[in-house]
C-alpha cells in the first residue's frame, strides 16, 4: 500500500491599488476594465526598461504579513528581495523579483496543515497562444502584480485535504481584505507536489502547475497518485518533472523535467534594500495584529454557540462574509423588537427567510447582498410581522420583492397594497363555503377521518383569499363545521 505525502504552493493576486514594484494600477483589482485592452496598463518599470529601479509596494508587504498573523505564523526580524534567474517570454526582465532565504513569513498551521513559508513576489505577464499552437502573444498588464506564495509541508494525503485546505486559506484571505482569490480570473493558483512510497522514505516528487479551480485541484492530485502507483507496480521509476492538468482528458500531462533551487541562480536583489521589522516606523507588527478581524474558524465557533445554529447553515454564512455580516444585523434587529421568546424557532426562521428567499432572489438579480435595498432593521420587521401571524409565509415571500425594488419598509407596503392577514371569522367562513361546496368529495373525506385532506382545504382557501388568510384561523373554522 503506498502513502501519498503531498505539499502545495498557492499563488494568489494581492488587492493592492498598484503593482510591487511601481505605479501601475493592479490588474487584478481593475481585471474587467482592461481585460480585454492587452499592454496598456504598462510602464517602463513593469517593461524592464533600462536605468529603471523597482520601488517596493508597503500594502503589499502589510498584506502577506497580516496573512503570517492570521496563521500564527513568525514574522522575520529582516527580510529581503531576491532575482530568481530565468528565461521565458512572461518575464521581460529575465528574472523574477521573488524571496528565496528570508521570507517575510516562517511557519503558521491552517486545517493541522504547517506552513513552511509565505513570500512576496511579482507577477508574471500573460501569455494568449494562437489555436493552431504556431504562435503566442504577450499581454504585460498583469506583469508585476503583487504575488504572494504559501508553501506547506508535505501534510496532505489527497486531493480533499488538499481542497479543504485551499477553501479555507481564501476565506481568509476574503475575510482580511487581501485578496479576492477568485480562481475563475486567475487570482489564486495552485500548485501540488505530490510522491508516493511505501515506507518513511519519501518518493519521487513531481509538481503539478496552474490548477485553477478546486474541482480540478482534487482531480489532479488523485489522479497523479494513481498514475505513479500504476508506474511503480510496473516496476519502472517516477520521474521527476513538471506536469499539467487536461481538464478535458482528466489527465495530467509531462511539461519539463522538474528544476531545482540552484537551477535559479538565486541571489539577493541588489536594487532593493532589506527589511528590519524591528523599525516601527516600517510597519507596526503589533498595530497590524489590532487590524486582524474574527477569522472563519472563530466566526463558526461562535455561531454554533450564540445562535445554535448547525454547523451546514454555519458554513452559508461563514462562507459569504457580507451575508453573515447582514444576518447578525437583522438577529439583533429581530431580538430588540419582538424579545428572544422561542429564541431558537425564530433565529431558524430568519436565517430561511434570508439564504432561501432573499439569496435566492438576489441570484436571480444576479447581484449580492451588498445590492439589496433591504435594510436589516426592514427585513428583521418582516420577519416579526411573520411571527406574529400578521402576515402570511407566501406574502412574506412576495414583500421581499417589493422590499427591494422600492426600499421601503414592510409594513407600508402592507398598507399601499392591502396585503393584511385575513383573520376575520365571518369573511373566512364565507369561503370556506365556497370551498366546501367545490370540494365536496374532499371535505366529505375529511369528515370521515381522512387528516391528509386537511392541508388541501386550507389550500384551496388560502388561494381564494390571495394568501391573505390566516392558516390557524382557517383551520379552527373548519374543524368547527365538522
Amino acid at each position: 500500500m503506498y502513502k501519498p505525502t503531498i505539499g502545495l504552493e498557492i499563488h494568489t493576486e494581492l488587492k493592492t491599488k498598484t503593482k510591487m514594484f511601481c505605479g501601475c494600477l493592479n490588474f487584478s483589482v481593475n481585471l474587467e476594465q482592461i481585460e480585454n485592452q492587452p499592454n496598456i496598463n504598462i510602464c517602463p518599470v513593469c517593461l524592464a526598461h533600462p536605468g529603471t529601479l523597482p520601488a517596493p509596494n508597503k500594502e503589499a508587504i502589510k498584506s502577506v504579513v497580516k496573512l503570517g498573523l492570521a496563521l500564527g505564523g513568525k514574522i522575520a526580524k529582516i527580510s529581503k528581495f531576491d532575482r530568481k534567474n530565468y528565461f521565458y517570454p512572461d518575464l521581460p526582465k529575465g528574472y523574477q523579483i521573488s524571496q528565496y532565504d528570508q521570507p517575510f513569513v516562517l511557519g503558521g498551521m491552517l486545517n493541522s496543515v504547517k506552513i513552511t513559508r509565505v513570500h512576496l513576489e511579482e507577477d508574471t505577464a500573460r501569455l494568449i497562444h494562437s489555436e493552431d499552437g504556431k504562435s503566442s502573444l504577450v499581454d504585460f498588464n498583469r506583469a508585476g502584480v503583487p504575488l504572494m506564495e504559501l508553501v506547506t509541508e508535505p501534510d496532505i494525503k489527497n486531493g480533499k485535504e488538499a481542497v479543504y485546505f485551499a477553501k479555507e486559506l481564501r476565506l481568509i484571505m476574503k475575510y482580511l481584505g487581501i485578496s479576492n482569490a477568485d480562481m475563475e480570473k486567475g487570482q489564486m493558483r495552485v500548485e501540488a507536489n505530490i510522491s508516493i512510497s511505501k515506507d518513511k522514505k519519501l518518493g519521487t516528487k513531481v509538481e503539478i502547475k496552474n490548477l485553477n479551480s478546486f474541482r480540478a485541484v482534487e482531480e489532479a492530485i488523485d489522479y497523479e497518485i494513481k498514475r505513479q502507483e500504476d508506474v511503480l507496480e510496473k516496476e519502472e521509476k517516477v520521474v521527476q518533472e513538471t506536469r499539467g492538468w487536461d481538464e478535458n482528458k482528466k489527465s495530467t500531462f509531462s511539461q519539463r523535467l522538474k528544476e531545482e533551487a540552484h537551477d535559479y541562480r538565486y541571489f539577493s536583489e541588489p536594487d532593493i534594500p532589506s527589511f528590519d521589522f524591528s523599525k516601527s516606523d516600517f510597519i507596526n507588527i503589533e498595530e497590524l495584529k489590532s487590524f486582524i478581524p474574527e477569522l472563519p474558524v472563530q466566526k463558526r465557533e461562535r455561531f454554533i454557540k450564540e445562535y445554535g445554529l448547525k454547523p451546514d447553515q454555519v458554513e452559508i454564512l461563514v462562507e459569504d462574509k457580507l451575508l453573515g455580516n447582514y444576518f447578525e444585523q437583522a438577529i439583533s434587529e429581530l431580538f430588540l423588537e419582538i424579545g428572544e421568546d422561542n429564541k431558537e424557532k425564530n433565529i431558524n426562521l430568519l436565517f430561511n427567510y434570508l439564504t432561501s428567499d432573499v439569496k435566492g432572489y438576489l441570484n436571480e438579480l444576479k447581484i449580492g447582498i451588498e445590492s439589496l435595498k433591504i435594510t436589516s432593521e426592514n427585513f428583521a420587521d418582516l420577519i416579526a410581522l411573520a411571527i406574529r401571524g400578521e402576515i402570511s409565509s407566501r406574502v412574506a415571500k412576495d414583500l421581499i420583492k417589493d422590499m427591494h425594488l422600492t426600499g421601503n419598509d414592510p409594513r407600508r407596503i402592507i398598507q399601499e397594497k392591502g396585503l393584511g392577514q385575513i383573520s376575520d371569522e365571518e369573511t373566512i367562513g364565507k369561503i370556506i363555503e365556497e370551498v366546501i361546496a367545490e370540494n365536496q368529495k374532499a371535505f366529505d373525506e375529511y369528515r370521515q377521518g381522512n387528516e391528509n385532506v386537511l392541508q388541501f382545504l386550507v389550500g384551496k382557501t388560502m388561494g381564494k383569499l390571495k394568501g391573505r388568510g390566516n392558516p390557524a384561523k382557517i383551520i379552527e373554522i373548519i374543524k368547527k363545521i365538522i
